[in-house]
C-alpha cells in the first residue's frame, strides 16, 4: 500500500520544482523529502523523477504516477472535508489572501474573533494589493476590492465603499481648491499605483463623465502613503472612505469636487468553487458577511 506521506512529499517537490523548495512548503526536512521521494521510486520500481543539478523534470512513468497521485490525494482531501463537514465542524489551515490596508484596518481586528470561536482551525494570511490566483498560488479564499468582472470564481459581497477625493485644509490654502476636474492636471496630486484608470481619473458629475489626465508628484503602490502624505499638505489623494473617512469626519481632510464623484467599489469575498466547499472556508465566509453587515466607514 502506497504511504501517503511520501506521495505529499512527492506531490510537493513536482508543485515546488526543487527538494528544497518542497521541504520549506510542507515544513519537513530535505533529506526526510528526499528519503520519502526513493521510498516511493523504490516501492514503485520506477524512477519518477530526472535530477540533474540544474533542475527536476518527471520521467514518463513519473507523469503517469503524478496525475493519478494528485487526483488520490484530492480524493482523500475531499473525503476528509465531506466527513468533518457532517460533523458540524471546522478544521484545518486556512489560506487568505487580503488587500494590505483594509487586512490592516478592518480584518486584523477580526481574527481573533473567528479563531476563538473555530479553535481548530489556523490562519496563514497574506496581505497585499496584487490579484493573486487563488488556485496556482494555494488561498482558500481572498477579499477582494472591485467591480468583479465574470469569472469562474465564486464571490460573495461584503460591503461597498466609495473612492473619496480630498485634500487637507493646508493643502488647499496654499494651491487653491479646483473648481472642475480638469484643474487638478495642474495640481499635485498623490497616486495609488493599482488604481484601475492608471493617471486618468474620471468622475461623474453634472454634466456627466469627465476625464482628467493628472501628474503624480508622489506615486505609489501603498493607500496608507497616499493618506499620509495628504496629511502632510502634499496634494490631492482619490482614496475609500474606508480609510479616509475618520479624516473626512474630523476635517483633517477636506472633500474636493463634491458634485463629480468617483467610482463605488464592492468589496468581495472570494473562493474558488462551491463544490464541497470545505466547512472551515464555509465558516469564515459567513463569518465574514457577518462582520461587515453594517460596515464602520
Amino acid at each position: 500500500m502506497l504511504d501517503l506521506q511520501q506521495l505529499n512529499s512527492f506531490l510537493a517537490v513536482v508543485r515546488a520544482g526543487s527538494f528544497v523548495g518542497a521541504a520549506e512548503a510542507i515544513g519537513l526536512s530535505k533529506a526526510a523529502v528526499s528519503r520519502h521521494v526513493a521510498e516511493l521510486e523504490e516501492r514503485l520500481g520506477v524512477r519518477l523523477l530526472h535530477r540533474t543539478t540544474r533542475r527536476l523534470s518527471l520521467t514518463d512513468d513519473g507523469q503517469r504516477f503524478h496525475a493519478r497521485a494528485g487526483e488520490l490525494v484530492a480524493a482523500l482531501d475531499e473525503l476528509e472535508t465531506e466527513t468533518a463537514s457532517r460533523g458540524g465542524e471546522a478544521t484545518g489551515l486556512l489560506r487568505v489572501n487580503a488587500p494590505l490596508t483594509f487586512g490592516n484596518l478592518h480584518l486584523a481586528p477580526l481574527w481573533p474573533r473567528f479563531t476563538a470561536a473555530h479553535p481548530k482551525v489556523s490562519l496563514d494570511i497574506t496581505l497585499n494589493d496584487r490579484v493573486v490566483d487563488l488556485v496556482e498560488e494555494g488561498y482558500d479564499l481572498a477579499v477582494r476590492i472591485t467591480n468583479l468582472p465574470n469569472s469562474q470564481l465564486v464571490s460573495r459581497r461584503l460591503a461597498t465603499t466609495r473612492i473619496v477625493l480630498c485634500a487637507s485644509p493646508g493643502y488647499l490654502a496654499t494651491h487653491g481648491t479646483p473648481a472642475h476636474p480638469r484643474e487638478l492636471a495642474h495640481h499635485q496630486v498623490l497616486a495609488y499605483s493599482y488604481w484601475t484608470g492608471g493617471d486618468d481619473w474620471r468622475f461623474h458629475g453634472p454634466e456627466g463623465e469627465v476625464s482628467v489626465r493628472v501628474n503624480p508628484r508622489i506615486r505609489t503602490n501603498s493607500g496608507d502613503t497616499c493618506r499620509a502624505a495628504a496629511l502632510e499638505d502634499q496634494g490631492i489623494v482619490l482614496q475609500p472612505d474606508f480609510l479616509i473617512g475618520p479624516d473626512l469626519e474630523q476635517g483633517n481632510l477636506v472633500e474636493v469636487l463634491p458634485d463629480y464623484r468617483s467610482i463605488e467599489l464592492g468589496i468581495h469575498v472570494v473562493y474558488a468553487t462551491r463544490k464541497h466547499l470545505p466547512m472551515k472556508t464555509r465558516r469564515l465566509v459567513d463569518f465574514l458577511v457577518e462582520a461587515f453587515r453594517r460596515p464602520g466607514w
